[in-house]
């Protein structure tokens, strides 16, 4: 399924937009993310991992050749978000209303629609890589 121009990029922004946004806070140490991340017991190196899993995710985005690489990144970092929110989390943290979890879930939906646009891209890389292989 191709989704037209507009939607592609939009989603591809947005996405990227919003997971460089919490790179301040991940990378500067801010109170709501050491306790998200300490309440999962990977405080400091899951937070710097995260974010720089989300600034690679963020670059691979923007860059055509790569979207889809980017989107991939992007649907596991926030499957994992979702995930923690629903298990360890839930769904507000520190009074929050639920933003992260909302953030999380609008990262997830625009990745995968980048995804589905990407499938062509993905699966003629998929045979190269497993026929090559086969030889």
């Amino acid at each position: 399924m191709k989704f037209p121009a507009f939607l592609f990029w939009t989603c591809r922004i947005v996405a990227a937009i919003i997971m460089l946004q919490t790179l301040y806070f991940k990378f500067t140490g801010a109170s709501e993310s050491v306790e998200i991340f300490t309440r999962m017991g990977m405080e400091p190196w899951g937070r710097y991992g995260t974010g720089f899993a989300e600034l690679v995710a963020s670059v691979l985005l923007l860059i055509n050749r790569t979207a889809w690489a980017g989107a991939v990144m992007a649907v596991g970092i926030m499957g994992g978000a979702i995930v923690s929110h629903l298990t360890i989390l839930g769904i507000e943290v520190q009074g929050d209303g639920g933003y992260l979890f909302f953030l999380a879930w609008a990262v997830l939906v625009c990745a995968s629609i980048v995804l589905i646009s990407e499938k062509e891209k993905i699966r003629t890389l998929w045979v190269r890589i497993f026929k090559s292989s086969a030889v």
